[in-house]
């Protein structure tokens, strides 16, 4: 009976946490938007009270124009820019902030709620309350981030930039892991699968994490556009230039040609390994959620491949915002499989 009763609220708070990881994908989609719009730099300020009312009236618009403009990105990149201009890429950044302190609020009253009701179970209160705390320390980063462009070059630091990515997918993954955890509760991996299949399926998901941040190197430094063709760079497997900088690791994070190159090296690497599992999986008569997994890691792996060439190749001067953004969010569907794959394998 109580085990029943407690099996009843385990799916009640992984449904939350489902909802919680859906809208945190939707953030990392809106952040991705922002990026590509050039919109987080259009709120100067970090108010995480009051900031949540937009300005309402003609005055209270002019004055944040105002501020706007005493910053580096309107007199160096946007001076001219009328105030349509700025109430649009007002809008996303506003949208962005929002929806982050939603998400505190979507995670906080809940857990609340499943505290004092006495429904979280054992060992699961300081998982969830590490949760929480990550989440704040995400705003914190975020505004870090947004601080690191205010100052005399109107650009988001690219390491503050793959920070505030990095920990948003980590909350995310956590968030996934910790309610795989509630929904399939003593369940054993599959017995097809041997243990070194096992190890390479969690090895995947930690791959994808650094493709993710590589991505948003990328991202930060402009560099999907130093190269638009595919499969050669410039006509050349390896391009000119290539890790270039003084000293040679700088280049890793500095350098737009390198950052591209390594980009593409990684998707090369996940493809074939990927492949690899597939077919090891599917050779070792893998069954249930592991091979449910398995098609669904392989299906993401094509979409997410046909995206990022079609992104790279339709960019110009600006990068499609569409196709950036579903680049983006087929690199968090494409782990988010490999998560669910690899729990699946879990020893209970």
């Amino acid at each position: 009976m109580i085990d029943s009763l407690q099996q009843r609220y385990n799916r009640q708070i992984s449904t939350w946490l489902l909802v919680c990881a859906a809208v945190i994908f939707c953030m990392i989609l809106l952040g991705g938007v922002t990026r590509l719009t050039g919109s987080g730099l259009s709120i100067v300020e970090w108010d995480p009270i009051m900031g949540t009312i937009p300005p309402l009236t003609d005055e209270q618009w002019q004055a944040a124009f105002d501020q706007y403009k005493q910053y580096p990105e309107y007199q160096k990149v946007n001076r001219g820019m009328d105030m349509a201009g700025f109430k649009q890429i007002f809008a996303y950044e506003y949208a962005h902030r929002l929806l982050g302190r939603f998400i505190g609020v979507l995670f906080f009253i809940p857990l609340v709620f499943f505290w004092v009701k006495g429904r979280i179970p054992s060992g699961y209160k300081p998982k969830l309350v590490g949760l929480f705390l990550l989440g704040g320390l995400q705003g914190l980063v975020g505004w870090l981030m947004v601080k690191s462009g205010l100052v005399d070059t109107p650009r988001v630091s690219q390491y503050r930039l793959i920070t505030h990515l990095g920990l948003a997918v980590i909350i995310y993954s956590a968030i996934l892991w910790v309610a795989f955890d509630l929904l399939y509760p003593g369940r054993q991996q599959d017995p097809n699968s041997g243990k070194g299949l096992k190890r390479f399926a969690f090895a995947l998901p930690a791959l994808l994490f650094f493709m993710i941040l590589s991505g948003g190197l990328v991202s930060g430094l402009d560099a999907g556009f130093a190269y638009n063709t595919f499969p050669l760079m410039d006509g050349r497997v390896f391009p000119v230039g290539l890790y270039g900088l003084d000293p040679a690791w700088r280049s890793i994070f500095e350098d737009i040609t390198t950052v591209q190159f390594n980009h593409r090296m990684f998707a090369y690497l996940l493809v074939i390994l990927i492949g690899t599992f597939v077919v090891m999986s599917l050779r070792k008569g893998v069954t249930g959620r592991t091979r449910v997994g398995t098609f669904a890691l392989l299906g993401m792996l094509i979409v997410q491949v046909t995206l990022g060439i079609s992104t790279l190749l339709a960019m110009g001067v600006m990068i499609p915002v569409a196709l950036g953004a579903a680049h983006q969010g087929g690199a968090v569907l494409l782990l988010t499989s490999a998560l669910y794959l690899s729990h699946s394998m879990k020893d209970n």
